[in-house]
């Protein structure tokens, strides 16, 4: 489902260099539930997005569903975000001027040409909880209903692979409980591949293995769940 090969990432910033991340290689299988964890700085962040496709290595390469990311251009990238990628933020993204419902429709409409996607927005806001908030916009919604919004947008397309960065990180310990039962639940139920990165121990211990980084570099692989 997702291979990394020898990802390093090194950011310029004026005339220096700044190495983030070091020779990375591990790969997830589909329907698989991985968890990127370590100290803050270690590269996390930055290793997901450029599994997700938001940005490229400066050495290596991913595949993606049998896709060379490294071989698209900015453009394919996204059409295959779109695809085949649904994406948790830890602070939500949920554009202001939108209600909850528009939210969640964003993707299906940036397809174009999909007539069920109100019904289908409408649905998923009933499975995570808010069927009586539809209309509401983001500032008149709590982080915890913020945050079901946008589990609501990631699962809408029926992506093949799921990432979550710090999904429960903004908010306290027992709507984060809730998060993340609610993540896990429709991860199941929709049969996705789920990579995400978490101080969470709890939320790390449900997933299937845990990748600990240290400086950029992957220091060890830990399976938790026999497959």
């Amino acid at each position: 489902m997702l291979q990394v090969n020898g990802i390093s990432k090194i950011f310029a910033i004026g005339d220096k260099e700044l190495p983030v991340l070091d020779k990375i290689n591990f790969r997830v299988r589909k329907k698989e539930a991985v968890a990127i964890v370590g100290p803050s700085g270690s590269g996390k962040t930055t290793l997901l997005g450029i599994c997700a496709g938001l940005d490229t290595p400066t050495v290596g390469e991913v595949t993606l569903d049998d896709i060379r990311l490294n071989a698209l251009s900015e453009d394919d990238r996204a059409y295959l975000r779109n695809q085949k990628v649904g994406f948790i933020f830890q602070n939500f993204q949920l554009l202001p001027t939108l209600t909850a419902l528009e939210n969640v429709m964003v993707p299906l409409a940036l397809r174009g040409g999909n007539t069920g996607a109100q019904k289908q927005a409408l649905e998923l806001l009933g499975r995570v909880g808010l069927a009586d908030r539809t209309a509401h916009f983001p500032a008149q919604l709590s982080g915890g209903e913020q945050q079901r919004v946008a589990i609501a947008r990631a699962f809408i397309t029926r992506p093949a692979i799921l990432f979550a960065d710090e999904p429960t990180g903004n908010l306290d310990e027992d709507t984060a409980r809730g998060i993340t039962e609610l993540i896990f639940a429709m991860n199941k139920e929709q049969d996705t591949t789920l990579v995400l990165v978490t101080h969470n121990h709890e939320l790390a211990g449900m997933t299937d293995r845990i990748l600990y980084l240290k400086a950029g570099r992957l220091v060890e692989d830990k399976q938790l769940k026999a497959r």
